[in-house]
């Protein structure tokens, strides 16, 4: 049985209620039961122990992030949760080094993580249209959201060891969160899950 490991980033913070990536979270358990994956879920807006966070990374064959875009970047409370968890997870399943040795400190680096063989799959939510991605002279310069805003979370993932899944980006969920829209987020995403799990 594959084991799933799930985090929900979202938090409350200014007209932020976090409620679309709970929605998604659920969306996620609701499709991995139904195939009876084992599951291990965080909320980082709930109390956690260090720890077993650690020890959820290391039990699981993949992790599934949801979190919305802030200013380009990760929420800050999920950022928090990536530097505490991944730090107290030095030498104990995340990461042993840097993978460099003295012998030849300028070779290898990031190769010293302890994940290898989980795969990881993100899910991103933003304001922006997809469209701001994709047309010549939008503002995000015909860069995918993996090549440019989220090219730094890639490679974190891939400096503890794990293998990229395809992601899956919701876009204009503030303004184009409408009911309609919403069954078309989820079906869209439930076939991309499909497709992917499939696979594995």
């Amino acid at each position: 049985m594959k084991k799933i490991f799930i985090i929900n980033g979202s938090q409350n913070f200014a007209h932020s209620g976090g409620k679309f990536n709970e929605t998604v979270t659920d969306w996620t358990i609701e499709y991995l039961k139904s195939k009876n994956y084992e599951i291990k879920t965080t909320d980082i807006k709930q109390d956690f122990n260090l720890e077993e966070e650690v020890e959820k990374f290391a039990w699981a064959d993949t992790i599934i992030y949801h979190t919305p875009v802030w200013w380009f970047q990760l929420p800050n409370l999920f950022k928090k949760y990536i530097d505490d968890v991944f730090t107290a997870g030095h030498n104990k399943g995340i990461y042993k080094s840097d993978g460099r040795s003295r012998v030849n400190p300028d070779i290898n680096y990031g190769t010293g993580g302890q994940l290898h063989g989980r795969k990881y799959m993100l899910t991103t939510s933003w304001n922006a249209p997809a469209t701001a991605f994709t047309l010549p002279g939008e503002f995000f310069e015909e860069t995918s959201v993996d090549e440019g805003a989220m090219f730094g979370f890639h490679k974190m993932n891939k400096f503890v060891g794990m293998k990229k899944l395809d992601s899956f980006h919701f876009h204009d969920v503030e303004k184009g969160a409408t009911a309609e829209n919403i069954v078309i987020f989820e079906k869209n995403y439930k076939n991309h899950l499909e497709q992917l799990f499939k696979t594995l």
